[in-house]
């Protein structure tokens, strides 16, 4: 089984378009295992898989899209659903990072990040998922700085992705930096 495919296959479902899926999301983005599974089992594609395959797919991820808890299941971040996942407010590191595309620079210095097609703003909490994150839009992505903890003593919610998400409501452009000291 190709797990990378059946992780797309889920973040479609539980990111994007649970009611292609005839999925009951709660506000925290939670729905039952078994019926993900029955949707998922209506393809032939997917019609042998249960929830063994469920837990090795997020298992074997590196980018940590999913978690499965008491028979229910739910994307971690990227949604882009028109109901706002509840996610945790937390502290977040003194600082966080965001690879973006070179062209963009110009409007985040004057507008800062804003969460776009999305529900939150993606922030990376080392510079090396940043730089991946960047180089989907540019060879040579621009990694800025994000003041977390500043904009947060200031106001600015943050909430837990994963060990390596952290996501805003937005973050204006005081609290962002571009660093040439990165080296990037």
């Amino acid at each position: 089984m190709d797990y990378s495919i059946l992780s797309k296959e889920v973040s479609y479902a539980l990111r994007h378009a649970p009611w292609e899926y005839e999925l009951e999301m709660d506000e925290e983005g939670w729905v039952p295992v078994v019926q993900l599974l029955d949707a998922l089992n209506k393809s032939d594609k997917w019609k042998d898989i249960d929830e063994s395959d469920l837990v090795e797919m997020i298992a074997r991820s590196d980018k940590k899209r999913h978690e499965i808890a008491n028979g229910r299941i739910r994307a971690f971040y990227g949604h882009s659903l028109p109901m706002k996942i509840t996610k945790e407010k937390r502290i977040p590191p003194e600082v966080l990072y965001h690879g973006t595309a070179r062209k963009f620079v110009e409007s985040i210095r004057e507008n800062g990040l804003l969460p776009q097609g999305r529900q939150y703003v993606h922030l990376s909490q080392d510079i090396e998922t940043a730089k991946n994150v960047g180089r989907r839009h540019d060879k040579f992505p621009i990694v800025l700085v994000v003041d977390a903890k500043k904009a947060w003593d200031n106001g600015v919610m943050f909430y837990y992705g994963n060990e390596k998400v952290w996501l805003a409501d937005l973050i204006p452009s005081a609290y962002i930096r571009e660093n040439s000291d990165l080296g990037i």
